[in-house]
């Protein structure tokens, strides 16, 4: 299998906290306030990691917090609004199906003078996938899975 080696990258297509964010907008995606807990147990989602996420899509402006005895979250944006690559460069920043296709990334098997076999393909999928993610609202899809 040809796979490209680079100096200190974690690659990953989808990260836990892209997996996490996605899961905590389907938990919210009836327009309810629920508390970090009910969010955690719904969705399978260890509780060390919801904070952050939360705060995440918070800033991204999908959540609203509600701090107190009564508080919680409540997605603020119509589902219809966003996809799910939307959701996921809120919580990552960038999507790439390997690490090579960073901007300024440095591929040891992709150099000018012996070009990598594969990183135009690479490429290719990066486009469709990125498409593939934008092409429904958050709200098709649940109601497409529903």
């Amino acid at each position: 299998m040809v796979h490209c080696k680079l100096e200190g990258t974690d690659e990953m297509l989808l990260t836990k906290e892209c997996d996490y964010g996605i899961r905590i907008i389907r938990a919210l995606s009836d327009g309810k306030k629920r508390t970090v807990e009910a969010i955690c147990q719904a969705e399978q989602i260890p509780l060390q990691y919801s904070y952050k996420i939360l705060k995440k899509l918070e800033r991204a402006g999908f959540l609203q917090s509600y701090r107190g005895r009564d508080g919680g979250y409540r997605l603020v944006k119509p589902t219809g609004d966003f996809s799910l690559y939307d959701v996921i460069i809120a919580v990552e920043k960038n999507l790439f199906v390997t690490g090579c296709l960073q901007e300024g990334q440095i591929c040891l098997l992709n150099a000018a003078d012996a070009p990598c076999a594969v990183h135009k393909e690479f490429m290719s999928v990066q486009e469709v996938l990125i498409d593939a993610l934008r092409a429904k609202t958050f709200e098709n899809v649940m109601k497409t899975h529903s």
